[in-house]
């Protein structure tokens, strides 16, 4: 990808969305404003090649080396950011039948990945399986409503994770989807889900009041909406029943949105919601601008890799 051609689909679908109580058009031209910015995946299901020309959906698209070289040229215009993963790393391709997920785990790591969330298909070799390939993993797991108390990964998974970037607090906690159903039990054996309700209500005040964050974003593989259960725990319910989330980076339902949705929060505060489809098609990257009062205005889009 070019550089001409990376700034028209950076550009392409952004949208200045003001967060709490001033947007960006009010800072002053003599304020100091932080810029944080998040890239973020979802559902690639180890696809480590790009597609071929000959694919009819997706010809010419994806692929782990493309996406190295789009976040090292985004990490070289702004080191204030993080890569995040929203979880169902594993199964897809042939790579993880032979592989167990050691080579996604493996060039995750070698892309500096900071933090990822667990999804259903992570279990597709048994809790054993994810488990074994964990050191080959240079980045957190951080899951917030599996209870892995009585399993082989338990410490092994952290509810949240605090980053700091140029003087900004950055809080991410991660959400999985109820299992049951999903993954037969002796696949997760002893995990147990939580309410994500109550998790995130939980962990949103403890990031914000105790680890006093000034960014807060739920890491989550529950689902952008189910059109057809619309009472379903999803990103989009979750959102509007909860406050302090800044943003939610989502998985599982493989929905490919060109810019982040914006929701009203149970506060009627703006919040965002983004998923960027599947197979490392695309890359999300939204940029948080913080001015001297820590105020904040957010803009993003999906990048085509």
């Amino acid at each position: 990808m070019n550089r001409r051609h990376f700034i028209q689909q950076a550009s392409a679908g952004t949208a200045l969305v003001t967060l709490g109580s001033i947007g960006l058009q009010s800072f002053s031209s003599a304020t100091k404003t932080t810029k944080i910015t998040i890239l973020h995946t979802n559902d690639v299901h180890s696809h480590i090649d790009a597609f071929g020309p000959e694919d009819t959906r997706n010809a010419n698209k994806g692929g782990v080396a493309r996406r190295a070289t789009l976040v090292e040229s985004i990490r070289n215009e702004n080191p204030n950011t993080l890569l995040l993963d929203a979880g169902d790393i594993f199964q897809g391709t042939p790579y993880f039948n032979y592989y167990g997920g050691e080579l996604e785990f493996k060039l995750m790591s070698k892309l500096k990945y900071d933090a990822a969330t667990i999804g259903n298909h992570d279990f597709d070799n048994g809790i054993d399986g994810l488990y074994a390939q964990l050191p080959h993993a240079e980045f957190e797991f951080i899951s917030a409503n599996y209870d892995f108390s009585n399993t082989i990964m338990d410490t092994h998974a952290k509810p949240y994770k605090v980053f700091k970037k140029d003087g900004i607090k950055i809080g991410v906690f991660g959400l999985g989807i109820e299992l049951s159903g999903l993954v037969a039990p002796d696949m997760f054996k002893e995990t147990k889900y939580l309410d994500p309700l109550e998790v995130s209500q939980d962990m949103a005040r403890i990031l914000k009041y105790e680890e006093r964050c000034d960014l807060i974003i739920c890491l989550s593989h529950l689902g952008y909406y189910y059109k057809n259960s619309p009472n379903k725990i999803s990103d989009l319910t979750l959102a509007k029943a909860t406050k302090d989330i800044d943003l939610i980076i989502g998985g599982h339902t493989h929905t490919f949105l060109r810019k982040p949705t914006v929701v009203k929060n149970s506060e009627d505060k703006n919040m965002l919601v983004n998923q960027v489809g599947c197979y490392g098609i695309n890359l999300g990257k939204i940029d948080f601008y913080f001015d001297s009062e820590k105020n904040k205005s957010a803009k993003g889009t999906s990048i085509i890799v």
